[in-house]
């Protein structure tokens, strides 16, 4: 009798295991928080903060490995400067804190950081998973870090103050944006060499690509516009003014870019505007805005099934959760640390 109770537990006891293993994973965001120093775990559904796992410096650009397992953070000892302040009066950056951390999501914990340049801000992962192309916005340079390596391969100078990089959709050639003058550089990624510029409108921030790689959007902060470049000609086909979202309201900052899953949609936040812009792909052209969704949103994420759109909210301390065909937003969760970027992924 006491055999038969024991196997009959052991195998409850396994049965539960077996399920606990085939339960499907459930959508997570991955927050930058640059003051706070660290990343902010957010399951969107409860609307709760999970884990702020401490990785240094002023954490900004977050990516996903390929697989999922692994999340890039570009960390950067540079003092926060920012509109209105005068940078010739900050203190000396502090070299020793810029990086690229490799955070363990598994194990929730900073598992290792790698050589970056100087300043990182953002940067992308190539098609292989071997490498990461940063930016170094003091330096004006483009930085390709070998990550089994685990050092600087090589550089190449770029625009002034570098920013937004994105890898096009065939892996061959990864896009630049240049605050400074108002260009994004087309760099051949086998080469490391510049191919191409597209001139854009006044402090271009972010990159995407139609997903089949034939047109590449690019935000202009200060211009309230996207430009819209061919990327075999790299000649620019349009311009799309994105007004105030409200009558009297505040400019629309153009920032981050998300593409929706299914590639037809394109999802702007609009920084200092408040406000998200919704453009269609195909026609290149803006259909609505969606008002009042944070202050200063600035990373923005779509989620799997495309229904809601994340974004990180610096001066507010939150990320907002926005119901995309409600236009509203749902759900608002304090994270804190002056959240920047937000990736989307599973946990």
């Amino acid at each position: 009798m006491q055999t038969s109770r024991r196997s009959f537990l052991l195998a409850l006891g396994s049965a539960a295991v077996a399920c606990r293993k085939q339960s499907p994973s459930k959508e997570r965001l991955y927050v930058s928080c640059e003051v706070g120093g660290f990343i902010g775990v957010v399951d969107p559904e409860a609307g709760t903060v999970l884990e702020r796992i401490q990785v240094g410096k002023r954490p900004r650009g977050v990516r996903l490995s390929h697989d999922g397992k692994l999340l890039y953070v570009a960390l950067s000892g540079s003092p926060r400067g920012g509109p209105g302040v005068d940078e010739s009066k900050l203190p000396p950056g502090d070299r020793a804190a810029d990086g690229i951390g490799v955070v363990d999501l598994t194990a929730k914990k900073l598992q290792k950081t790698h050589p970056s340049g100087q300043d990182p801000e953002a940067f992308d992962l190539s098609l292989d998973g071997k490498s990461l192309f940063i930016s170094n916005e003091e330096t004006a340079e483009l930085s390709q870090l070998d990550l089994s390596a685990a050092k600087i391969a090589r550089k190449v100078n770029v625009g002034g103050e570098p920013e937004g990089v994105t890898l096009h959709p065939s892996g061959k050639h990864v896009y630049v944006t240049s605050e400074a003058d108002n260009q994004v550089h087309v760099v051949d990624t086998k080469t490391l060499t510049v191919a191409a510029q597209i001139v854009c409108g006044a402090r271009p921030r972010s990159i995407a690509f139609s997903k089949d790689g034939q047109r590449v959007f690019i935000t202009n902060e200060l211009a309230s516009s996207l430009t819209v470049a061919d990327t075999t000609t790299h000649a620019v086909t349009k311009t799309i003014d994105i007004p105030p979202a409200t009558d009297g309201g505040a400019p629309s900052r153009p920032m981050g870019l998300a593409l929706s899953p299914d590639g037809k949609t394109l999802f702007v936040s609009n920084g200092r505007g408040s406000s998200i812009a919704i453009i269609d792909v195909a026609s290149a052209s803006l259909v609505r805005q969606i008002a009042d969704v944070g202050k200063r949103p600035w990373g923005i994420a779509v989620s799997a099934d495309g229904k809601r759109v994340y974004t990180a909210n610096g001066p507010s301390d939150d990320i907002s959760i926005v119901d995309v065909a409600a236009s509203k937003v749902v759900k608002r969760v304090a994270v804190g640390g002056s959240p920047w970027g937000i990736v989307t992924g599973l946990g």
